[in-house]
């Protein structure tokens, strides 16, 4: 069975660096808020080109720090609207309706998959104070005008980075330094995956980074004085240190990825598979691959047989969910469509070419 996403043997090839990393840590005998975070931070705010990295518990307390912190500065309010994509994980909009945000759903283009743009004038209301824009499946998602129309408009554009780290514009600006801010996850699944939960927020304001930082650590600054409500949200130091060592190589490790997707879509000849739109090269780091199909079912129950495996990104949207019974009602024929019929192939760094060819000759004998 070709494994959709190998974690054993992606962090093998760094295990004598991690191994050496994380024992520093051990025998440091500081495990948070110590020297490996601070490098960390250091690295990644120099990496995307940014003046603040925090580091925090996940990629969903990362949005929710940044939202959280622009209410405590009085930039928005509870009840307060925020643009996002109708596509998306859902945590990006739980990172909304949990800071009692309310999040307008718009939807995404068809060939693009991210957020689509021509949406947005119609859907802004005095009560929108912000743009979530989520690079979806490593795509990038921001545009001049887009940052036009928050700027005309008085809206924060934040960034949800969870997916395309690495990701640059034409102009070789990395995601993450894009908007106002952006929230980033190194799940272990993520092109910089971290060996347990991690995130971070980075961002050229200082004052939101000072917030930031504060509410991450329980709304205190100073030991035992709490300013505001906050959370313990920290990214511990082995989770720094080895993030450290796999940043050193992510460049190299998304090049990999869009060498496979090169071949997928010079081999893939298949009527019955759709692509999406191809974008410049390096505004697409190919965090995965995501193909299009009618029969998507069956089409992932054939690989399977075939020896692949695959993965639905994803087979719910976020309206159609439980727990936003709110939105269930609501008709956003884009986003199902997408859902419906997306499926995910294998890419990462260490697919072999062997292994690329036996997956496109499973897509292309599926009739």
């Amino acid at each position: 069975m070709i494994k959709f996403l190998p974690l054993d043997k992606l962090n093998g090839r760094y295990s004598d660096e991690i191994r050496k990393a994380v024992l520093r840590v051990v025998e440091s005998g500081r495990y948070l808020t110590g020297t490996e975070v601070r490098g960390f931070e250091y690295d990644y705010s120099e990496f995307t080109q940014t003046g603040n990295c925090v580091t925090c518990a996940s990629g969903l307390d990362a949005l929710w720090l940044i939202l959280r912190a622009y209410i405590e500065l009085g930039v928005m309010e509870p009840g307060d609207e925020v643009l996002v994509p109708a596509n998306t994980f859902v945590a990006s909009i739980l990172a909304i309706t949990d800071n009692g945000l309310k999040p307008v759903l718009v939807e995404p283009g068809l060939g693009t998959l991210v957020i689509d743009e021509r949406q947005l004038e119609r859907l802004i209301t005095p009560r929108t104070k912000a743009l979530m824009t989520v690079h979806l499946y490593g795509r990038i998602s921001w545009s001049g005008e887009m940052a036009d129309f928050c700027m005309k408009n008085g809206l924060k554009l934040i960034e949800d980075n969870a997916q395309a780290h690495g990701c640059m514009t034409l102009n070789g600006r990395r995601t993450g330094s894009l908007g106002d801010a952006a929230g980033h996850s190194f799940y272990p699944g993520k092109n910089l995956g971290a060996l347990g939960d991690a995130g971070a927020v980075t961002t050229d304001d200082g004052i939101l980074a000072d917030v930031i930082r504060t509410l991450a650590n329980y709304g205190s600054s100073e030991k035992y004085l709490f300013r505001y409500c906050g959370r313990n949200s920290r990214m511990d130091e082995i989770q720094a240190a080895v993030l450290r060592v796999k940043l050193r190589y992510l460049d190299e490790d998304n090049e990999a990825r869009r060498r496979v997707a090169a071949m997928y879509m010079e081999g893939i000849d298949n009527p019955l598979i759709n692509f999406p739109d191809i974008l410049p090269e390096q505004s697409n780091v190919w965090h995965q691959f995501p193909i299009f199909c009618k029969r998507r079912d069956e089409l992932q129950e054939h690989l399977y047989c075939k020896g692949v495996e695959t993965l639905i990104h994803y087979p719910v949207p976020p309206h159609k969910q439980q727990c936003y019974s709110m939105f269930n009602n609501l008709s956003l024929p884009v986003t199902e469509k997408i859902h419906a019929t997306e499926l995910s192939l294998p890419i990462n760094p260490v697919l072999t070419e062997k292994e690329v060819r036996t997956i496109i000759d499973a897509v292309n004998g599926f009739s």
